[in-house]
Order: structure tokens, then C-alpha cells, then sequence
């Protein structure tokens, strides 16, 4: 039944424009499907969840403290989503609440500030211990500069799925890293696509990522059977993509 209802799916998706991926997992039976899920995907807000992974890896062998102050200065702060740029004078934050912010609210503000604590080319090398090949993350967020030399950041759906499944397996680290993750994850405020339909019913834990022609989401969702789920996009029509998004999510919920 899930195998028909993962063919439907890969058959509408691959009537939107554009490149498109997914990536489903179910863990209760191992059985895994996907469509385009090992080709790199410009991330878009997505490669906030890596970079979020690697400085989890990074605290839990005491590399990172979670507790560290950071000043916001009047120069790091980004337009768009994210709270951060409503603070009425630039804040002083711990990295925890920095990370919440990556993550939750998709601030693009806390997300550099979180970059620029491991920095660029260790990210990539804690990607690759991860076993990602083609996620890798070249530039900072809205670095306009870098982006005009070509510099962009990638993800690749299953390898997003494969770090979701240790979340869930309780396997990323250990259980205490793993389950803040998923705790920080279930707090998503930007909840139109994988759960859009589903009337919060489920609890999902995910990271959306959206830009012109792109939309993306990878989440684990709660249901009475549990599964992973990874969409991808470039160079689509969004609208049509995220309404394909939410019926599929729901359809996958049993």
C-alpha cells in the first residue's frame, strides 16, 4: 500500500517544472523509496539543519558550549524571517537559544551567527564525517558577494532523510543530542508544507527551506507510524510543488 501510494506521489512530482527530489523512510520496516533523492538540491534554509547537527556533534564532546554569550552586533543582522532583527537594540544570546532560532524561526541573523562559531571549512569536514558527500555548504547566508562567484550551499535529500532517521533511531550522537534536536525540530513555526494538511494531529519535527523557484522539507512525522520524509525543489512553480507537498504528507499518514 505505501509503495502504491509513494508511486503516486513520485508521479504528480514529476509533473512540476523544474527539478524536484524525495526521500521517505520508514523505520518500523526499513523500507525506503526516493525519486532524485542522491542529487544536490540549492538548500535554501535547509542547510540550517547540518549546520545545526555539526555543532550538536561539536558540544557533546565539549569543542562547543551551547551556554556561550554571543553580541549580536548592529552589522550582522538580516532581513527576512527570523526574530532576531525585532530585538528593539541588538541582543546579547546564548548559542542554545541561537541554534532554537536557526531552526524554529528560520533566522537567518542566528543562522550566520551559528556558522561563523565552527566556520565554513570545518562544517564541510563535519559533513563529511557525517557521511554527506554532496550537502557542503560554501558561503553564509545572503553573502551577495560570494553568491556572484558562483558560491552557493547544497543539500542532497537523502542524506537529509539518513541524518532524520539517527534522529529518530535515537542513534545521532546519543539520546540526549538526538532528542533536543527533534525537541528544537517539533518547534517549527513555518508549518504550510509537510503539515499543512494535517491539522496538527501529528506532531512534526522539520526544516523548511524556501527561496525564489525553490521550496523544500524534511521532517519526521508523528503519526501511528512513524516515517521520514524529505521533498526538494529547484526552479519550480512553489505553489504547485507545496500543495503536492501537504496532500502527500497527509496521504503518507495513513
Amino acid at each position: 500500500m505505501v509503495k502504491e501510494k509513494i508511486d503516486d506521489i513520485i508521479s504528480e512530482l514529476q509533473t512540476c517544472k523544474g527539478t524536484v527530489g524525495f526521500y521517505y523512510f520508514d523505520p518500523e520496516t526499513a523500507e525506503e523509496h526516493g525519486y532524485n533523492a542522491d542529487k544536490a538540491f540549492l538548500s535554501a534554509s535547509v542547510i540550517k539543519l547540518p549546520v545545526y547537527a555539526a555543532l550538536m556533534k561539536k558540544a557533546s564532546t565539549g569543542e562547543v558550549d551551547m551556554d556561550k554569550l554571543i553580541s549580536v552586533r548592529p552589522g550582522d543582522i538580516l532581513p527576512s524571517c527570523g526574530a532576531i532583527n525585532l530585538f528593539s537594540k541588538p541582543p546579547v544570546l546564548d548559542l542554545k537559544t541561537i541554534c532554537s532560532f536557526m531552526i524554529a524561526l528560520s533566522d537567518n541573523t542566528a543562522s550566520n551567527l551559528a556558522i561563523d562559531i565552527l566556520g565554513i571549512d570545518t562544517l564541510n569536514a563535519e559533513f563529511k564525517k557525517m557521511g554527506f558527500e554532496g550537502t557542503h555548504i560554501e558561503r553564509r547566508l545572503f553573502d551577495d558577494q560570494e553568491a556572484k562567484k558562483g558560491r552557493e550551499n547544497y543539500f542532497v535529500p537523502q542524506e537529509i532523510g539518513r541524518l532524520l532517521v539517527d534522529l529518530y533511531m535515537g542513534v545521532f550522537v546519543d539520546a540526549g543530542t538526538s532528542n533536543e534536536m527533534i525537541r528544537v525540530l517539533k518547534m517549527q513555526n513555518i508549518n504550510h508544507k509537510i503539515p499543512g494538511l494535517m491539522e496538527e494531529r501529528f506532531e512534526v519535527a522539520h526544516k523548511t527551506g524556501e527561496d525564489d523557484g525553490i521550496s523544500h522539507d524534511a521532517g519526521i512525522v508523528y503519526c501511528e507510524n512513524p516515517f521520514i520524509v524529505v521533498f526538494a525543489s529547484n526552479n519550480t512553480d512553489t505553489g504547485i510543488f507545496d500543495d503536492i507537498v501537504r496532500r502527500a504528507s497527509l496521504e503518507l499518514t495513513g
